[in-house]
């Protein structure tokens, strides 16, 4: 063995016996980082199904709730922020779950499954956030920032799902597109 090889050898195996870190997870504008699941454990590995857990879809769902909740009391930028990082949780989780979608692709069909409903459904709550969230800019004359999201949800939609065809109202509302859609008289 060169010494090339050897010098690989002892960084991979230095590697190996490194100890792990708990991934800690920061949302931007967030001054604080998120906690681990269990801090007295931080490498014993979870389900992030528990509603404590920020990196779950009941952490999107709070979030989405302060949101509503500072639409209701006028406070926009409030719920500006709250649906940014509902937006972001939604799709980093979505990501997650397509990305495990894919491991277990043609090895185990239920785990596949599975993981693709879950991808699906996070992204539905996403894109549910971003109209929202094209809703609150829209509020406060900020056109500029509702478009691209409201593109943003007719590409991952499609423009004939109940969202899309919401979201390109929208955008013909702003003037943006000059074409109603669906036309009237047709489904």
């Amino acid at each position: 063995m060169n010494l090339t090889a050897t010098s690989l050898s002892i960084i991979a195996t230095l590697g190996l016996l490194a100890p792990v870190q708990a991934q800690v997870i920061q949302l931007p504008d967030s001054n604080k980082p998120a906690q681990p699941i269990d801090s007295n454990e931080p490498n014993t590995l979870r389900p992030s199904g528990q509603s404590n857990s920020l990196l779950s879809m009941e952490g999107g769902d709070r979030l989405m709730k302060d949101a509503a909740q500072a639409v209701s009391g006028q406070n926009y930028s409030l719920a500006a922020k709250k649906l940014q990082e509902a937006r972001q949780l939604y799709n980093q989780l979505s990501n997650f779950y397509q990305d495990l979608n894919s491991s277990f692709s043609g090895i185990d069909i239920r785990v596949s499954d599975s993981q693709r409903k879950k991808a699906l459904e996070t992204a539905q709550k996403r894109d549910e956030a971003t109209y929202q969230l094209a809703l609150v800019h829209r509020a406060l004359n900020q056109t500029e920032l509702a478009v691209p999201l409201l593109i943003q949800i007719i590409k991952s939609q499609n423009p004939t799902r109940e969202l899309g065809k919401k979201a390109y109202q929208q955008l013909f509302e702003l003037g943006f597109v000059d074409t109603a859609y669906p036309r009237q008289g047709s489904k």
